[in-house]
């Protein structure tokens, strides 16, 4: 029961010729890495989307389609050059005191620091624009 591996016939422009000769002949852990060093120069995934996967049909309401995040952390990775605006703004979207404000926003010498869990969508783009009008760095995880 070996399922029978069908080459497709694919037209490679002259200009990718000889690159796409020099992937085929590359053995698989080489390639592995080179789609990693690729993924991460690009900031891209070469993995198959879900909804491009075969979905049972029932699942996601049938509509096939990957569920978009609603709830994201908001993590503070850098301060900047104006770290007392970036302390006011964490103080005030974080509701805590100044002191705790502080604290977080020190540690983030040591690593990046989560300023709120589990905020929708819309607060943690607010809270990610405020404090990079303050000067600092956000992610939203």
């Amino acid at each position: 029961m070996a399922e029978e591996i069908k080459e497709e016939k694919v037209d490679v422009p002259a200009k990718f010729k000889k690159l796409v000769e020099e992937i085929e002949s590359m053995n698989v852990l080489d390639l592995s890495e080179l789609v990693k060093i690729l993924e991460k120069k690009f900031g891209v995934s070469a993995a198959m989307p879900v909804a491009m996967g075969a979905v049972p049909a029932g699942a996601n309401g049938g509509a096939g389609e990957v569920e978009e995040k609603t709830e994201f952390d908001v993590v503070l990775t850098s301060y900047g050059e104006k770290k007392i605006d970036v302390i006011k703004v964490v103080k005030d979207i974080s509701g805590k005191g100044l002191k705790e404000a502080k604290d977080l926003v020190d540690a983030v010498d040591k690593g990046a620091q989560v300023i709120k869990e589990k905020a929708k969508k819309e607060e943690a783009d607010e809270m990610k624009k405020k404090i990079e009008t303050a000067g600092g760095k956000v992610e939203l995880k």
